[in-house]
């Protein structure tokens, strides 16, 4: 993906067909109990998916033309995507994060919501996404993939040799501008301590 540029979601909503195409995603997470091996507090348990070219991304895809807003366009494709377990998930404005405008490959707006969830529901969403139609498959659906490889969770620790945990997870591919995206996101909610998200962000960009 090209260069992208945030914007005001009101301004986003003025980049409409046949011009500009919307895509929603959303950050899945749940407060986590406990720690890694005893030493590493969880804190919060955090999803993202592998997609069919093993690039990680978000749950959600492109909003149809006949949608009737952003958030029926993201719950339509979670439901698509998630299977079983997303009839408990219902994704609001009030969830809505940011939108982001690129103009290459192709001009599409991302807008970027996060829902918090029980642990429980979260653990059903995971056991369900097995059942989802095209789970595993690579599905040509008109202009667009339908592809999800599995639910991943993000390590949210940095491990004592400050490389494995999340500053390892961080080095991998992931679609457009989602390691972005999550990074924001861990920010905003406060589900990574400042310094220690700032860290793992430098130790991606110094390794070789």
């Amino acid at each position: 993906m090209g260069e992208s540029r945030a914007l005001p979601r009101a301004e986003a909503l003025c980049l409409g067909p046949p011009d500009w195409k919307h895509a929603c995603h959303v950050l899945l997470y749940a407060p986590c109990p406990g720690r890694l091996f005893g030493k590493f507090p969880l804190r919060f348990a955090v999803l993202m998916q592998m997609r069919f070219d093993g690039r990680l991304g978000f749950p959600g895809g492109f909003v149809d033309p006949w949608d009737l807003s952003l958030e029926e366009g993201l719950n339509r494709e979670l439901h698509e995507e998630l299977g079983p377990g997303a009839a408990l998930l219902r994704v609001a404005e009030k969830d809505y994060l940011n939108s982001h405008a690129s103009e290459r490959p192709q001009r599409v707006v991302a807008h970027f919501y996060a829902k918090q969830l029980s642990l429980e529901e979260l653990r059903t969403l995971e056991d369900r996404a097995t059942q989802a139609k095209d789970h595993g498959l690579e599905v040509q659906t008109g202009w667009r993939r339908e592809n999800v490889m599995g639910l991943i969770r993000v390590p949210l620790y940095t491990l004592r040799d400050g490389v494995g945990g999340l500053p390892a997870f961080l080095s991998n591919t992931f679609i457009g501008n989602a390691r972005e995206q999550l990074i924001h996101a861990l920010d905003t909610l406060q589900l990574v301590p400042g310094e220690q998200l700032q860290k793992a962000a430098y130790m991606t960009q110094t390794r070789p």
